[in-house]
């Protein structure tokens, strides 16, 4: 049975591409089914209007006119599987492959366009995916073999760290040796999150800077899960000379919403206090220049009123640098390092709100 033309407008209607026809002036007098579901907007809307408002811009709109019209493209009168970018209505940049030709008239005059636009925001995402799962693969055998060599050399120095100091104190130079290993836990577990996103086939976006966006590479701990809506807006200042458990708290409250500072000591902890406030102070025990002690007796002797908390990657405190500020009023739980992420938001809570409440 041969098709008609109304059996053919009907599956053009129905069509999941955006078909869309235009008259010799530019305005809008066909908008199929496919067109209003991947554009948001209803044919009442489109219809009778300029073609130009579905593109990001009237340059664009030019572009892919003058692209039909250009016989060195896909033939004369003809386009096939161009690129361009339609403006959906919410806002929406939609890249699409346009396939289109030209309408004459029955006196060969010009009469308008047709053309059929596929959707391409989920082939590009596949061929996203396809892109990351071969740089997870790469990065894992890249960069796995140098951590485990990293690990390896980690321990006989922490073995010879220990044996050359006999009985004399090496907490500073544990500290150290701790902070690498954490920094290459966080990178394996970067490569653990590439190669969960390959076993799912998916990904999330972040804003970076301005308009540019990067994978959010995150641990699922770092990132806020029924967050408490108490955090938001909390100003923190986060002091520790370990610029790595600086950058990676802040990373964690910001994304609970909270405003962080950092510091990495006493003095420049005590001059950012100096220039704004803060709701909460999170410091270091062990430190140069002046320890966790001394700067909560700073803080507590200007500000009396900011909770302190503090945390140590040690396993004793040989200074008892924790004993005296405990003496000295201090209340704030000590964390151990690394820092439990939920823990850490549970006890911030907890004491920004009882010192309010007194």
């Amino acid at each position: 049975m041969p098709l008609t033309r109304e059996m053919l407008e009907r599956l053009t209607d129905r069509s999941t591409d955006i078909v869309v026809a235009t008259d010799r002036k530019g305005r809008v007098v066909y908008y199929n089914d496919g067109a209003s579901k991947s554009l948001g907007y209803d044919s009442s809307e489109v219809l009778g209007g300029f073609v130009g408002t579905l593109y990001p811009s009237v340059d664009e709109a030019r572009r892919v006119a003058n692209a039909m019209r250009d016989p060195n493209q896909s033939g004369t009168n003809v386009l096939e599987s161009f690129s361009t970018t339609f403006l959906a209505r919410s806002g929406e940049e939609i890249p699409v492959a346009i396939s289109g030709t030209l309408l004459f008239d029955d006196a060969g005059d010009e009469s308008g366009t047709i053309g059929y636009a596929k959707d391409l925001r989920e082939i590009l995402h596949k061929d996203q995916l396809a892109v990351l799962g071969e740089v997870a693969i790469g990065l894992s055998h890249e960069i796995n073999n140098p951590l485990a060599v990293i690990l390896n050399q980690l321990e006989m120095l922490e073995s010879d760290v220990s044996r050359l100091a006999g009985e004399r104190d090496c907490s500073v130079e544990d500290e150290r040796l701790d902070s690498i290993r954490r920094e290459v836990a966080r990178i394996s577990e970067i490569l653990g999150r590439l190669g969960e996103m390959v076993q799912t086939d998916s990904y999330e976006t972040i804003t970076y800077v301005g308009p540019a966006r990067m994978v959010d590479l995150r641990s699922k701990d770092s990132r806020p899960t029924n967050t408490d809506p108490q955090l938001a807006g909390l100003r923190i200042l986060v002091v520790d000379d370990d610029r790595g458990i600086c950058n990676s708290l802040r990373e964690i409250l910001q994304a609970d919403g909270c405003s962080v500072q950092i510091a990495h000591d006493g003095d420049e902890a005590l001059e950012r206090m100096e220039v704004e406030g803060f709701d909460l102070m999170l410091s270091d025990v062990v430190m140069p220049k002046m320890d966790g002690h001394q700067l909560y007796l700073k803080t507590q002797e200007k500000y009396p009123e900011m909770p302190v908390l503090m945390m140590t990657a040690f396993h004793y405190d040989k200074d008892h640098i924790i004993k005296q500020s405990r003496m000295k009023g201090l209340e704030g739980v000590i964390f151990k390092k690394p820092v439990d992420p939920a823990r850490l938001r549970e006890v911030i809570v907890e004491s920004v709100t009882s010192r309010r409440e007194r």
